[in-house]
């Protein structure tokens, strides 16, 4: 069969542009349809993310200075001009929330690397080794399960002083307990697997096998651990700064934004509530992305 000049052929040109646009149409419509139907994993990590702009880039976002006194602007409700309204010494409440991100953020990264840092180590040698060191290293972490965390927190950053810096260190050690149990079950479960038994049967020192093959092949499943732990870290670090243990005045944090509004609950509630839906806002979008991948990795 001919074709006429009315119904011309495409030209082979034509097909190879048609490929990538209809491939790229798909991969468009794809991603749309799930976020739609993973409509809250989209929010939260859009949470995350404006969360992370704050911490970095905070003056994107507040052109005030967080620490600037306004002797006129005290106590004013929340308008156009001030979002979160200000505080009892005139600062602006929402620029002090934005820039207070960065404590909060930091520390809890701070808080989770440290945790991860000391449990790998631990539960690395428990699990490998085995004998007197799994169980001496099991019993340091029950006992320290046993206890409180945020007691034992409170505990840590009083030895070691007053400060963003200590409110994260004892986060982290706390929660290091719990990696290394996770940890020691991922290395047991790697001891077993073939790539391991070759690199035992090659020769290669323990050292060497556990930190190139057995350490990284373990820290994936903790994933969904991990960001767990950040939401907690968070929540425990705006705590400490709550009770004057973590971030000092005048620098803006969180739980001391909160602290610093808790005399006016009563009479100016949004010096309070602002910065608590903010935590609370960021760790529920943690946790929601935590779940997330718990759902992944089962599959």
């Amino acid at each position: 069969m001919t074709t006429t000049a009315e119904n011309p052929a495409p030209s082979v040109e034509a097909r190879d542009t048609a490929g990538p646009a209809k491939a790229s149409r798909g991969r468009a419509v794809a991603i749309l349809v799930w976020s739609i139907r993973h409509w809250s994993v989209v929010v939260a990590g859009a949470v995350l993310v404006v969360a992370v702009l704050w911490a970095l880039v905070p003056g994107w976002f507040a052109h005030s200075s967080p620490t600037a006194i306004g002797a006129t602007d005290k106590l004013l409700p929340p308008s156009s001009a001030r979002w979160f309204g200000t505080d009892r010494l005139g600062r602006d409440q929402y620029s002090r929330v934005v820039h207070g991100a960065r404590a909060s953020l930091s520390g809890s990264v701070v808080a989770v690397l440290i945790g991860v840092a000391v449990g790998s180590v631990f539960g690395a040698l428990a699990g490998w080794f085995g004998r007197w060191i799994d169980a001496v290293v099991m019993r340091l972490i029950d006992v320290v399960l046993s206890i409180p965390g945020f007691l034992l927190a409170i505990t840590i950053v009083v030895v070691l002083g007053y400060g963003i810096l200590q409110a994260a260190a004892a986060v982290g050690l706390t929660s290091s307990a719990a990696f290394a149990r996770l940890i020691r079950s991922e290395v047991l479960r790697a001891r077993t697997s073939q790539y391991v038994e070759a690199a035992v049967a090659s020769g290669a020192r323990s050292s060497t096998i556990l930190l190139r093959h057995v350490v990284p092949n373990s820290l994936g499943p903790t994933l969904s651990l991990v960001t767990i732990q950040f939401g907690i870290s968070i929540i425990w670090i705006a705590s400490l700064s709550f009770l004057g243990l973590g971030a000092q005045p005048p620098s803006p944090e969180w739980g001391r934004l909160v602290a610093d509004g808790r005399n006016f609950l009563a009479s100016k509630p949004y010096l309070v509530v602002y910065p608590a839906l903010t935590v609370a806002a960021v760790v529920l979008a943690g946790n929601r992305l935590a779940r997330h991948f718990a759902e992944r990795q089962k599959r």
